[in-house]
C-alpha cells in the first residue's frame, strides 16, 4: 500500500527550491517507507526516475562510480543502460537508495549536483553513524531531512478518517472539546496507533487482514529482527552495550520515572562509559533520547544534562511487539486490555511513548525536568517534555504532563509554572479524557499531541 506522508510537500519545496543547488539526504530509520515515497516522488514529479539501491548495486554501477566521474557523460550511459532508463536533462531524478552501503557515492553528490543535469536524492539507515562516513568527505552539496514513522494524523489518514482528523485540528485551534463519541471515537483509533504504530508495513499488513493485530504484529517483529541484526553490525567497541540498553528500553520505561539508570547494567558504570552507545541508537533512529534540562529555557539544550537520560522507542508499536511475548500477542489478551483501559502501568508506558513519538515527528527534541527537594529526600517537581517555541522575539517554554490514568494530580506542573512562569507560554496536561482547562493549564486528549 502507498500512504499519504507529510515529508511529500517537504521533497515538494526541495524540487521547487533547491534541487539544482543541493542533493536531498533523507535519514530514517529502517522500514519507516522512505524509499517508497522517493520512488513515488520520482514518478509524479519528473519524467523520468533511476532508483540504485545500493543493497544489491551491481559492479558494473560501483565500477561506474570509481573510474568514471570524471567523464560524466559515460557515467550517466552507464547508468541508463544498466537501468534501462533514458535520463532527461532537469527532468530526471536519480535516486541514491540506503546510500550508507556504498560511502563513495555520498561522496559523488558534490560533482553531480555542480555538473546541474539532474536533481538527486539520497536514502540512508544509520547514515550517521560515525563508520559509515569516516572514509569519505561529507558533501556540502547536500541537505538532510529527517523522516519517522507514520505519526497518528498520518496513521488516521491510511484509515479513511481524514474528516475526523480535520475535526481534531478545529476543535484544537478553538479550544473546544469534541463532540463525546467522536471524542471515544478518536481515542479508540489513538489506542489503535498506540498498538500498530506507524511503520508503514505494520499499517499494510493491519488493514490487508482486516485489522488484524496479529498480522500487524508479526511485521513489526521481522522489523525488531533487522534492528538486532544491525545492532550486531555495530562497532566492536560498544556493541554490546548497544544491545544490552536497546533489550532494557521496555524495562526502563515500566518504571515510575522511566529515565535509564545505568548502575541496573552494570555496576559502577558511568554515563561517558556508554555515550557511543546513546549516539548509536539516537542516530539511527531506533531510539528516541529525551535529555534532563536542568534550567529550562527557549535555548533547552544549552541546560541539558546528559547524566539523566530516559530512551525511548522510535515507534510505539514496535515497543509493544519488543515488550510482550508472541503469546501474549496472539492471544489477544494485550489488545482488549489496552483497548479497554485495563492495563495501567504498561498501558502508562505505552502512552508516554506514543506522545514522545508524536512530539519528535513535529520536530521537537525530547527534555524533560527534575527538581530533587533536600529536605523532603525525592523529587517534588517532574516534568514528563519540555518543548520550545524556538522565538528570539518572544521566546516560551511548554512543559507537558503525560496522564495515562483517569485520577491524576496537575500539584508538579502547577509548581513548575510557578517557579519559571515568565518563560511559560502554555502548561499541557496529555491524558485521554477530552480537552478541558484546570486553571491556566490547558487539558488536551492524547490524538490532539500532533496538533501542537
Amino acid at each position: 500500500m502507498i500512504f499519504k506522508r507529510k515529508i511529500y510537500d517537504k521533497l515538494l519545496e526541495w524540487k521547487n527550491c533547491f534541487s539544482g543547488e543541493k542533493a536531498l539526504l533523507i535519514e530514517g530509520a529502517r522500514r519507516i517507507g522512505k524509499s517508497t515515497i522517493v520512488e513515488e516522488f520520482g514518478k509524479n514529479e519528473y519524467k523520468s526516475y533511476l532508483l540504485i539501491d545500493f543493497n544489491d548495486a551491481s559492479s558494473v554501477v560501483k565500477k561506474a562510480f570509481e573510474n568514471y566521474l570524471n567523464d560524466l557523460d559515460t557515467f550517466f550511459m552507464i547508468l541508463g543502460t544498466e537501468y534501462n532508463t533514458p535520463l532527461y536533462d532537469n527532468e530526471t531524478l536519480i535516486i541514491f537508495d540506503e546510500i550508507q552501503q556504498y560511502p563513495k557515492a555520498r561522496q559523488s553528490i558534490k560533482k553531480l549536483v555542480k555538473d546541474g543535469r539532474f536533481d538527486y536524492i539520497e536514502t540512508g539507515s544509520l547514515i550517521s553513524i560515525k563508520e559509515n562516513v569516516k572514509d569519505i568527505t561529507i558533501p556540502s552539496e547536500e541537505r538532510k531531512l529527517k523522516m519517522y514513522p507514520m505519526d497518528f494524523e498520518e496513521f488516521c489518514w491510511a484509515l479513511g478518517e481524514d474528516a475526523l482528523v480535520q475535526y481534531i485540528k478545529n476543535c484544537f485551534e478553538k479550544r473546544v472539546p469534541l463532540e463525546e463519541n467522536l471524542h471515544h471515537k478518536a481515542m479508540l483509533l489513538f489506542k489503535q496507533y498506540m498498538l500498530i504504530g506507524g511503520m508503514p508495513m505494520s499499517v499494510s499488513k493491519y488493514l490487508e487482514n482486516n485489522r488484524n493485530f496479529a498480522a500487524a504484529d508479526a511485521e513489526k517483529r521481522d522489523i525488531l529482527t533487522l534492528y538486532e541484526n544491525d545492532i550486531n553490525k555495530a562497532d566492536a567497541k560498544y556493541r554490546s552495550k548497544v544491545a544490552s540498553i536497546f533489550v532494557q528500553i521496555p524495562a526502563f520505561l515500566s518504571k515510575h520515572e522511566k529515565r535509564v539508570r545505568l548502575s541496573n547494567i552494570e555496576e559502577k558504570s558511568s554515563f561517558p562509559m556508554y555515550q557511543d552507545t546513546f549516539f548509536w541508537l539516537g542516530n539511527s533512529m531506533i531510539a528516541n533520547e529525551c535529555f534532563n534540562c536542568s534550567d529550562p529555557n527557549v535555548g533547552l539544550s544549552i541546560n541539558e544534562d546528559r547524566t539523566y537520560i530516559k530512551c525511548y522507542m522510535g515507534d510505539t508499536g514496535l515497543l509493544v511487539s519488543h515488550t510482550f511475548t508472541e503469546n501474549e500477542i496472539t492471544e489477544g489478551e494485550l489488545y482488549k486490555q489496552i483497548l479497554h483501559d485495563n492495563l495501567s502501568v504498561n498501558e502508562g508506558m505505552l502512552f508516554e511513548n506514543a506522545i514522545a513519538q508524536e512530539l519528535v515527528a513535529n520536530g521537537y527534541p525530547l527534555f524533560f525536568y527534575t527538581h530533587y527537594n533536600d529536605e523532603k529526600h525525592r523529587n517534588d517537581i517532574e516534568i514528563d517534555f519540555i518543548i520550545s517555541n524556538g522565538s528570539k522575539i518572544k521566546p516560551k517554554i511548554f512543559p507537558i504532563e503525560v496522564k495515562s490514568g483517569k485520577k491524576y494530580t496537575t500539584k508538579s506542573l502547577e509548581n513548575f509554572m510557578n517557579k519559571y512562569q515568565s518563560r511559560i507560554g502554555q502548561g499541557y496536561i496529555i491524558h485521554t479524557k477530552n480537552l478541558c482547562k484546570k486553571g491556566n493549564i490547558l487539558c488536551i486528549p492524547s490524538y490532539m499531541t500532533f496538533c501542537l
